[in-house]
């Protein structure tokens, strides 16, 4: 009896978790859905820009981590883009097509490496065509990404087909499905990516360098639908508010009705002064200490974002109620520092790369390991995010995390060896890489939905762009925090790969003999911060953050 009842409840947790979330979909998701997958189509450069950087670019360890922090910077301009979105909402698209321009340069330089190198080298060296590139493809990711978030709040009625209006409960778990499928969109892009790259990189092992490059050229190409796939998300939502409208008139509805309805801001805002002054301030602030090259500018420039962001985020949640401030404060003071955790930087790659030969068909088929189940993450851990506590959540992802890290750490110190001595052969490093990356992808995306979910649902109606955006800005600042860690332990730990001039003799020797130590750091960190911050949390006012939709 009990057997003939497994079935049974497998279906009904499929149906549940998966095949209910596809029911729950609607055509009005899509647009949204489409610049959020063009983002996760933004990591098909990814690995070819891994090896771009070590084979031709001598780069170090150190100064990778650093451009990383600059990289970052944009997704702070958030703030001012986000406002300017709830001030000019009618024309929040043309955004879309600025983002897309940025995106087509960053791609177009490093593709003109490859194809003329001689002529893009007589006007500046390839690093500082490398630096260019990284550092516009955010400014457009950031520009397009702030108005995906406000389109997600679009993209869920306030009426039906009828015109009646849709009560506060459904609205507020379609909310969550629209955050929750945007996530999905996101890794399906990854996904994608994965398994174009396994396809590109077949036999990479017997490729001349000549194809190798002709394969790198290829992908930035092909990198080139990333734009056109988010501005076709951006017609597309045009085309079914054009639709919406003229069904409502058809039921008789006057023009400012149909407006209204279709409409989620009824009134523009008042320009927040303070959002667009503050913002101003740390654009001005950010650029002048970045040209200064004044000693520790990274450092200045992030502890001066942060007090703006703060006092922001002060300003901005005076709008809420105090349960509600207590809530999203301490569930954003969490997700901050989980996501301002160091990594050992570029110096692993390359000892992976090195010492394991993994290559780009491998590094792809890990990728498409890890987006693909990150990927089924997202449904099987639906529940667990709707119903668990921010502090639950990212607890139970610190210690999981940590456990799966110690595999990557064995790696170093010889697990492989040994599992393979034992095995004949089987459980070596490539068999520990992809079984470590099935089990960790999941956990990637799990800590950001239930805040997303939260904002869609409970900001303020006329400034949810403004709140998406404020606090896109303080998580993404915690990347730069650990942008910056990574850079100090990469001080501290050298690491260095094997660089080769033109002739193909070695100018820099390939040391990682303290890679271990970096790794070791690196998980220790990784381990006791979170938990302290989730202690500290629940000793304060803020103990009182619900569950993580704010329930």
């Amino acid at each position: 009896m009990l057997i003939c009842e497994i079935p049974k409840r497998i279906y009904r947790w499929i149906d549940r978790n998966i095949l209910g979330l596809g029911r729950e979909m609607r055509l009005a998701y899509l647009p949204p859905l489409m610049v959020y997958l063009a983002a996760g189509v933004s990591g098909l450069t990814g690995i070819v820009g891994t090896f771009f950087v070590k084979e031709y670019l001598g780069l170090s360890a150190a100064f990778l981590a650093a451009l990383g922090f600059w990289a970052g910077i944009p997704w702070a301009l958030k703030m001012p883009l986000g406002h300017l979105v709830d001030l000019f909402w009618s024309w929040k698209s043309a955004l879309v097509f600025l983002g897309a321009g940025l995106i087509v340069v960053s791609l177009l330089i490093v593709a003109g490496l490859l194809a003329y190198t001689e002529a893009m080298l007589r006007i500046w060296p390839a690093e500082v065509w490398y630096v260019l590139s990284v550092l516009l493809a955010p400014v457009g990711y950031v520009i397009q990404d702030v108005v995906a978030d406000a389109m997600t709040v679009e993209a869920v009625p306030q009426v039906d087909e009828e015109g009646r209006p849709i009560d506060s409960l459904k609205r507020r778990l379609m909310h969550t499905t629209m955050q929750t499928l945007g996530r999905v969109a996101i890794i399906g892009g990854g996904t994608l990516v994965a398994v174009v790259n396994i396809l590109m990189f077949q036999g990479v092992e017997s490729m001349p360098e000549a194809v190798k490059v002709s394969n790198y050229l290829r992908i930035y190409l092909m990198a080139l639908c990333i734009p056109i796939i988010s501005v076709a998300g951006v017609g597309l939502a045009m085309v079914l508010k054009a639709r919406d409208s003229r069904r409502l008139k058809r039921r008789g509805f006057g023009s400012d009705e149909i407006h209204t309805m279709l409409n989620p801001h009824i009134e523009r805002p008042k320009p927040n002064w303070w959002i667009l002054g503050g913002s101003l301030v740390f654009v001005v602030f950010t650029v002048a200490m970045g040209l200064g090259n004044l000693p520790y500018n990274q450092e200045i420039i992030f502890a001066g974002s942060m007090a703006i962001v703060i006092f922001l985020i002060v300003r901005l949640t005076r709008l809420l109620e105090s349960d509600a401030r207590k809530m999203l404060v301490g569930t954003s003071i969490m997700i901050f520092v989980y996501r301002a955790l160091p990594g050992p930087g570029a110096g692993s790659s390359w000892w992976m790369i090195d010492v394991l030969g993994f290559d780009q068909q491998f590094l792809s088929v890990l990728s498409l390991i890890g987006s693909s189940l990150t990927l089924a993450g997202m449904f099987i851990f639906r529940r667990f995010m709707a119903e668990k506590s921010m502090a639950y959540i990212i607890g139970f992802l610190t210690i999981v995390g940590t456990l799966l890290y110690l595999p990557n750490l064995g790696l170093y110190y010889g697990l492989s060896q040994w599992t393979a001595a034992h095995t004949g052969g089987v459980v070596d490093a490539h068999f520990i890489a992809l079984v470590d990356t099935a089990l960790e992808s999941p956990l990637g995306q799990i800590a950001m939905i239930p805040m997303l979910a939260w904002i869609a649902n409970s900001a303020p109606r006329e400034l949810k762009a403004t709140f998406f955006a404020v606090m896109a800005s303080f998580t993404n600042l915690a990347l730069s925090l650990g942008q910056l860690g990574t850079k100090y332990l990469n001080e501290i730990f050298t690491v260095t790969r094997q660089v080769k001039d033109a002739a193909g003799a070695a100018v820099i020797a390939a040391d990682y003999s303290e890679l271990g130590q970096l790794l070791i750091t690196v998980a220790v960190i990784g381990m006791l911060l979170p938990l302290a911050v989730i202690i500290l949390v629940k000793l304060t006012p803020l103990q009182g953050v619900g569950d993580a939709n704010g329930t």
